[in-house]
């Protein structure tokens, strides 16, 4: 059926909410959002009747490596088709899918098998890939194996795009690493986002990444020399750059919501991207896993390595949302950092705002931010 009609839902926008509003949808593509006035017209069309719950632009996580016990690094296509479900049940239309560091051979086979995903996706849809590393900085490692990380090597950066096929959108490096610079200007002229973090830089050395086309910073806070006052480091780098936005991991546990606060103080709702950043627990909770070659273990809903270090999270955009709001950020403005700063930055220019002409990948939720349901292309999933 081409038309659909969402009615009784308030709908959440740039400036306001909705309320009670009727959503038109025809073929997959919004048509028109009208008040809770409008009467209902006759004639064929499917009716979904949201029960007043909240409707925003369906979100989209820049950064996720698995859920449900599956980890999208092992190469298969079931586990890249279970994450895009485990996306959709909760509130992500759309992924990146991201790489840790690992061999060229591992990460050639990731590549290869969302190739053969991509356009068949089970839930959310494949936005493109995400490589976070290897050309990382072991001093700020993280839970990234020390075993792959390596300097930049544009011939094996080269043979990665060309298995990518114009799939990769987002890759996280660190500078200041021999062949940094050299790098940023090869990433420059592919036309991605070009990403900081698992970085020791200088305050001085980001400033000449980020001059020289870096616009992204990874996680922000984590995995990365921390702020001084007389060593203030790529932190307020980016702070100060205008065009570099920020991924915020809000779950509780990787940022004090006094700093979450500042962070969207210092660079608003559009400038900062909300994230998981989950491994495959996210969704089965606390147990034992391998993830980058790493024993992880989950307790409490947090993930650390063997030492300690935090090893990615368990947190889903819809419970990132909840968290983002409970921080005192508004509900509009939280959305936009799960939804359309995203879409900005990707350059998904119909995605990330229910208006005319956007696709309508739309998200309901309930008043404890639970997901009632997912629509992708118009289709509920």
């Amino acid at each position: 059926m081409s038309l659909k009609i969402l009615h009784n839902v308030n709908v959440v926008q740039p400036n306001d909410i909705v309320q009670l509003a009727t959503l038109w949808i025809r073929n997959g593509i919004i048509e028109k959002l009208e008040n809770g006035n409008t009467a209902l017209p006759k004639g064929n069309y499917e009716l979904v009747d949201g029960q007043g719950h909240l409707l925003i632009p369906g979100m989209i996580d820049v950064h996720i490596h698995g859920a449900n016990g599956f980890d999208m690094m092992d190469g298969s296509e079931a586990s890249i088709q279970e994450v895009s479900r485990a996306c959709a049940a909760t509130g992500c239309t759309s992924f990146l899918v991201t790489s840790v560091s690992s061999t060229i051979e591992d990460l050639l086979a990731m590549i290869r098998s969302v190739k053969r995903v991509i356009g068949h996706e089970a839930g959310a849809k494949i936005a493109g890939l995400h490589l976070e590393g290897p050309y990382l900085n072991p001093k700020r490692k993280g839970m990234q194996n020390e075993r792959f990380l390596r300097h930049p090597n544009l011939k094996e950066m080269e043979d990665i795009f060309n298995e990518a096929d114009g799939l990769i959108k987002m890759v996280t490096i660190a500078p200041e690493l021999p062949g940094g610079m050299e790098l940023i200007s090869y990433l420059k002229d592919k036309g991605v986002i070009i990403a900081v973090a698992h970085s020791d830089a200088t305050y001085e050395e980001a400033k000449q990444a980020f001059e020289a086309g870096a616009s992204h910073v990874t996680h922000c806070f984590n995995g990365m020399r921390p702020i001084h006052h007389r060593d203030p480091g790529l932190i307020v780098a980016a702070f100060e750059e205008g065009h570099v936005s920020l991924q915020a991991i809000v779950d509780g546990i990787h940022l004090h919501p006094a700093i979450i606060r500042m962070m969207h103080r210092l660079k608003g709702p559009d400038g900062i991207v909300l994230i998981t950043d989950a491994l495959q627990a996210m969704g089965l909770g606390d147990g034992n896993y391998i993830f980058g070659g790493h024993l992880v273990t989950v307790a409490g809903g947090i993930a650390r390595l063997e030492d300690g270090t935090l090893a990615s999270s368990t947190v889903t955009m819809n419970e990132a949302l909840r968290l983002t709001i409970e921080t005192g950020i508004s509900l509009k403005d939280a959305v936009q950092m799960a939804s359309t700063t995203p879409a900005r930055i990707l350059g998904l220019d119909t995605k990330g705002r229910i208006s005319t002409g956007f696709d309508a990948d739309l998200v309901l939720l309930d008043e404890q931010f639970q997901v009632q349901w997912s629509l992708i292309n118009g289709e509920l999933i």
